[in-house]
C-alpha cells in the first residue's frame, strides 16, 4: 500500500504540471489496479464535483479505457456526442461538466500503468501543444515509476542473505546501483530507505576488515561505488548525472581522505573503512 500511495503522489504532481503548462481547467487520473485491467481515478485537480472520484475505468471502455487498450493518447472534442468511444461513463463526465477531453496512458516497459486526463468544459479542439504537454507529463510519471521499480528490485536483492563471494559481488552491484538511484528519488521516505540499506550493506563488511572510519561526503561515496563497479569517470558522470570534471574532483578528494594513490587503492581502502561493501 505504501508503494501505491507513493506512485499516486507522482500522478498528483504530474496533473498539477499539466494544468500549469496548458491552462486546462481540469485534470485527473489514476493507476491501473494490480491484477485488474482497469484504472481507478484517484487524483483530481480543478474538479468541481466528486463525480469522477474513485471511478473505475475498464480497458476499452470510454476515452481512458480506449487509451489503455491502444496504449496511446486519445482525445475527443465533444465527449457525450463522440462516436469514437463507448459511453459507460457519460453520467460522471456530464455531472462534472466536461466536454473536450484527452487521455494519455502512462506506459512503463510496454505495460500501461495509469492514465492522465485533461479536459475543457467547452467543445473545442485540444491542440498539439496541449497534447504534447500531456504526453510530457505522462513521461514524467513513467520515468518516476521506472526509478521506483528499479529501487524496489534492488532493495529486494540487497536484503537477501549474503553467502559466498558471488553473492557479495551481487550485493556490491546492488549497492552501487542504489547509490546512483537515490538522488533521483523524489519520495523522501523511499530515498531514506535506499540510503539506509546502502549503509547497512557497507557496514556489513566493516567487522570483517576492521578498517578505520573515514568521513567521506555522500557524493564521494557515490563516485567510489561507481568506480568499484568498474565505471570510468565518464561512465560514473553519466550514471550520477554529473559532469566528468566534477566526478574527478570527488574522486581526488576521496582518494586524499583515504590515503590512496590509485582508484583501485581507494576502493580497497573504502571497503576496509566500511564505506563500501
Amino acid at each position: 500500500m505504501a508503494a501505491e500511495a507513493a506512485d499516486a503522489v507522482e500522478m498528483r504532481a504530474a496533473l498539477v504540471r499539466l494544468r500549469r503548462a496548458t491552462g486546462l481547467p481540469v485534470a485527473f487520473g489514476g493507476l491501473v489496479e494490480p491484477g485488474r485491467a482497469r484504472v481507478r481515478i484517484s487524483e483530481l485537480s480543478g474538479t468541481a464535483t466528486a463525480a469522477l472520484s474513485a471511478l473505475a475505468v475498464s480497458s476499452g471502455n470510454g476515452l481512458g479505457g480506449k487509451a489503455v487498450a491502444l496504449a496511446r493518447p486519445c482525445a475527443v472534442t465533444d465527449y457525450s456526442a463522440s462516436r469514437q468511444i463507448s459511453h459507460e461513463y457519460d453520467v460522471a463526465v456530464a455531472t462534472e461538466g466536461l466536454c473536450s477531453v484527452l487521455a494519455v496512458p502512462v506506459v512503463v516497459r510496454r505495460r500501461v500503468r495509469g492514465v492522465l486526463y485533461g479536459a475543457l468544459r467547452t467543445a473545442q479542439p485540444l491542440g498539439d501543444r496541449t497534447l504534447g504537454a500531456a504526453v510530457a507529463a505522462a513521461r514524467d510519471v513513467e520515468q518516476a515509476l521506472v526509478v521506483r521499480d528499479e529501487a524496489r528490485g534492488l532493495l529486494a536483492v540487497a536484503r537477501e542473505p549474503v553467502a559466498g563471494s558471488a553473492a557479495w559481488e551481487q550485493v556490491r552491484e546492488a549497492h552501487g546501483a542504489l547509490r546512483a538511484l537515490a538522488p533521483r528519488i523524489a519520495d523522501p521516505a523511499l530515498r531514506t530507505e535506499l540510503l539506509d540499506v546502502c549503509g547497512r550493506l557497507a557496514g556489513a563488511a566493516a567487522p570483517e576488515h576492521g578498517g578505520p572510519r573515514v568521513g567521506l561526503a555522500p557524493r564521494e561515496v557515490d563516485v567510489l561505488a561507481c568506480v568499484a563497479a568498474g565505471a570510468t569517470n565518464g561512465g560514473a558522470a553519466q550514471r550520477l548525472g554529473l559532469r566528468p570534471e566534477t566526478v574527478k574532483g570527488y574522486l581526488r578528494s576521496a582518494m586524499r581522505k583515504l590515503g590512496a594513490h590509485t582508484r583501485g587503492e581507494a576502493v580497497i581502502a573504502a571497503r576496509r573503512a566500511g564505506v563500501l561493501p
